[in-house]
């Protein structure tokens, strides 16, 4: 496409003038006088043959025209402003937008980011947290990580491993356990899976009561429900090794219910980045060693 001259230092002085609403302090951003400012923007209004500003006593009044023209400008420059601060010491650094459920990033993701930053420095991440619920295409992601059995539609999905649920809760709460049927009477709090709490009263060999507690949408506010003392929770104790470790929380019981894996996810169409590749390939190994660790 030929491009016909642009005339960026009059676009630059309007898009900072617009954004301010002021010649002045537009000047004051670009470092040259208020004249210089208004001789451009001048310029540009002959250029294209409209008016984009009203100038009142006390500043401007952008009008249809510039109004037309400013989010195009705005996001323009933007765009060159990100792309050029990118670039860092010889390299441009590549950017990975990540996906995560919320309970893993803060359970497992946080504590190891650090590893990922230091063999790749020149790649960034940028992290969304969810509640299992994300569209990949729609929130422009590479990778999104994800509970489940790995089917999702047009997705590619690699398995990192199962986070097994068990019962949580504080010393106080855990200390009156002293059975089966004490759990029952305490506060269950769950999540909108129904079949959790069942099928952990299953595996522990005895039918489930009738389960009432509250109903959450993340781990992560289950259990900190828990630690206020308001009930136990059914959660991954691999996301939250970090307080049974401190003794803010115990398991009372070593039994598990599993009812799905963390997957690492991406569209099927989205061909791989270099950044892509590193952060697929640092997560596998990161993820064998979950694995393999010692229960």
């Amino acid at each position: 496409m030929v491009r016909p001259h642009l005339p960026l230092n009059a676009l630059r002085a309007f898009e900072a003038a617009a954004r301010h609403l002021s010649f002045t302090r537009a000047a004051i951003e670009l470092c040259v006088t208020q004249a210089a400012v208004s001789q451009q923007v001048k310029l540009l209004e002959q250029r294209l043959g409209v008016t984009l500003f009203r100038r009142l006593p006390r500043g401007l009044m952008i009008t249809e025209e510039g109004l037309a023209l400013l989010p195009t400008l705005k996001d323009s420059f933007d765009r060159m402003a990100d792309m050029l601060e990118r670039f860092e010491a010889g390299h441009m650094r590549e950017v990975l937008a990540l996906g995560a459920v919320g309970t893993f990033a803060v359970g497992w993701l946080l504590p190891r980011l650090g590893d990922f930053r230091t063999r790749h420095p020149f790649i960034d991440v940028r992290l969304s947290t969810n509640n299992n619920r994300v569209d990949i295409a729609a929130e422009g992601l590479d990778f999104a990580i994800r509970f489940g059995n790995g089917a999702w539609h047009d997705t590619e999905a690699e398995a990192l491993f199962e986070a097994p649920l068990s019962a949580l809760c504080v010393p106080a709460i855990a200390a009156r356990l002293k059975s089966l049927e004490d759990v029952g009477r305490e506060t269950l709090l769950r999540s909108y899976r129904v079949d959790e709490w069942p099928g952990w009263f299953e595996a522990a060999g005895t039918a489930a009561p009738p389960i009432t507690g509250p109903v959450f949408d993340s781990s992560v506010l289950m259990v900190e429900t828990a630690l206020q003392g308001a009930g136990v929770a059914l959660a991954p104790p691999l996301m939250f090794s970090r307080h049974l470790a401190s003794g803010a929380l115990e398991q009372p019981f070593p039994i598990y219910v599993s009812k799905g894996s963390y997957w690492l996810t991406r569209l099927k169409s989205h061909t791989p980045t270099p950044a892509m590749t590193a952060f697929g390939e640092w997560m596998t190994e990161m993820a064998a060693e979950t694995r393999h660790a010692p229960n």
